[in-house]
């Protein structure tokens, strides 16, 4: 088993992840690219003490790009996965 601090990198703040908090109680994390929605929701449980009824994950991968940041050369952005964890009826993360 994955220790939580190795699974969850961040919360996401954003417009979208606002409204899924406030409607829906929905919270999107942003985990490892190694992470499953096991992993995901054993490290969310342990670390907020609450219970996840349902996990999703999104993979978003690297964009491939040239220009002066990469010297004229052609590469990639990195690539990063999103978890959006619904919680149970009831519960609530308070610490975000």
């Amino acid at each position: 088993m994955k220790e939580p601090i190795h699974v969850l990198k961040s919360f996401r703040i954003t417009e979208k992840a606002s409204a899924l908090n406030a409607h829906l109680n929905k919270y999107v994390f942003e985990v490892a690219t190694s992470a499953n929605r096991i992993d995901v929701a054993r490290a969310v449980t342990e670390k907020y003490k609450i219970k996840v009824s349902r996990v999703n994950i999104l993979n978003h991968p690297g964009k491939r790009k040239t220009g002066r940041m990469f010297g004229g050369h052609p590469g990639r952005t990195n690539r990063r996965k999103v978890a959006i964890v619904t919680l149970a009826e009831g519960q609530k993360i308070e610490t975000i």
